[in-house]
């Protein structure tokens, strides 16, 4: 038995495919996955993301304890309410995981970590926390549901008392802001327009239920992966881990290096990569012959080695089979990818495929 989100029994009521999800029991479609993924494309969706970790991080120097975490820079974080992503590292530059920061107050900040690395993130946190002061509070009693789609953000604020919707409906994108109870912000993993919403926990059944009411369309783990995968949005554990840097992993935009005199963990080794250049790296495929796409298949790229998707599937939206692929540094624009012994052609094109419901390939 795996841990439950507070919308589990829903869940079931709604017929969902409960399927393990890094130890959590989580629905991973309620009927025709393709269905929902077009649903999030041309309308809304709404998803149960409470598996992920809320982390409150409080105290006079959270600032500083958060640009040692993060290899991008929270002095960024000017305005309340604005959020950053960032990767957390290892010292040997090896993702330990990918995560979002919204900065509230100078004493305040919340992050979102992934659900399958919460055990290691809290204690690494903690551990550097400790000598900066700042108390680190794992968010339990949060649940967090994710709207998303072309009409999401209009049918979501009607979750919402009449004198908070303005406020919602005008909050800019990747920003945050404590509304009549909940947490709003303008944030996805989907590459459509939408909020992620934060919440007590037993608010959650009444607002899946109002949505739902309301047009948006229950969706699952399968929706999100070809919605995330379209959108060119890494999944740790699959295009990177602790075994991979931000620099072969299409992340170095993540990674701020200056100012110089800023130091950080894993630093040193991101800054040795960066001068002899990264020997791999995360690419988008195309597939042009018939077939699908699947993690771990080799890339075979003539003249120069090999390399291995880590993404892979049959894109809804497009009508293709696509895929994130670690590869040679020095990959041209054809490759090869081996499906079960038969070697099929696949175009490099640059991620993201899908925006906005829109094709960005040819």
């Amino acid at each position: 038995m795996g841990r439950k989100t507070p919308l589990f029994a829903l869940h079931q009521e709604l017929n969902a495919r409960i399927v393990d999800f890094g130890g959590w029991d989580m629905p991973v479609q309620y009927g025709s996955q393709i269905g929902e993924h077009h649903a999030v494309r041309r309308a809304a969706g709404v998803f149960d993301v409470s598996h992920m970790c809320v982390v409150d991080l409080k105290g006079r120097r959270v600032r500083a304890l958060l640009g040692e975490l993060l290899a991008n820079d929270v002095a960024r974080l000017k305005t309340p309410g604005k959020a950053l992503y960032s990767c957390m590292l290892n010292e040997r530059g090896g993702v330990i995981d990918d995560l979002i920061v919204y900065f509230l107050t100078e004493s305040f900040c919340r992050a979102v970590v992934n659900a399958g690395t919460r055990d290691t993130d809290l204690a690494w946190i903690r551990r550097h926390a400790a000598a900066f002061d700042v108390e680190v509070t794992e968010r339990a009693d949060l649940a967090m549901l994710a709207i998303q789609g072309p009409e999401a953000r209009a049918r979501a604020v009607q979750l919402l008392a009449a004198g908070d919707r303005e406020a919602a409906l005008a909050l800019g994108v990747f920003v945050g802001r404590e509304l009549g109870g909940w947490f709003v912000a303008r944030t996805g993993y989907t590459g459509e327009d939408g909020f992620e919403i934060m919440m007590p926990a037993a608010d959650a059944i009444a607002a899946w239920r109002r949505l739902n009411s309301l047009g948006v369309a229950s969706c699952g783990l399968g929706a999100r992966d070809t919605l995330r995968l379209e959108a060119g949005m890494n999944l740790y554990g699959h295009d990177m881990d602790e075994s991979t840097d931000p620099l072969e992993s299409g992340l170095a935009w993540t990674v701020a290096l200056e100012p110089r005199t800023r130091a950080f963990v894993g630093r040193a080794a991101l800054e040795a990569i960066s001068m002899r250049g990264p020997a791999r790296k995360l690419v988008g495929l195309l597939l042009e012959d018939r077939g699908v796409l699947r993690s771990h298949q080799k890339v075979l790229v003539p003249g120069v080695g090999e390399g291995e998707i880590t993404s892979g599937t049959f894109s809804p939206t497009l009508g293709r089979s696509i895929a994130l692929a670690r590869v040679p540094a020095a990959t041209a624009q054809r490759v090869q990818v081996d499906i079960r012994g038969k070697l099929l052609n696949a175009k490099v094109v640059k991620p993201p495929f899908v925006r906005f419901g829109k094709s960005l390939v040819t």
